[in-house]
């Protein structure tokens, strides 16, 4: 299954997140790119955010967030030139 768009709008918003500090969270206005603002909505519709608009990440929430940073920080390193 290919990364849709919306996808991709939910995994750039789990990455904004910061994962130190648990107790910042993220407040998406009206005035938003529309993508955004859909992609909080349905991460809160799935239950990974506390609020519609944004707020806190949810328990489920977080591990999505750690393992969509993760993924980030794997495919944007450079690769090793060890096994060419």
């Amino acid at each position: 299954m290919p990364f849709t768009p919306d996808l991709v709008d939910e995994l750039n918003t789990l990455a904004r997140f910061d994962l130190a500090s648990p107790q910042q969270g993220l407040k998406v206005h009206k005035t938003a790119d529309p993508g955004v603002i859909g992609a909080t909505q349905r991460l809160h519709a799935k239950g990974l955010l506390t609020q519609v608009d944004g707020g806190y990440l949810t328990s489920l929430g977080r591990d999505a967030a750690e393992h969509a940073q993760a993924a980030l920080t794997i495919l944007d390193s450079v690769p090793s030139m060890a096994n060419d």
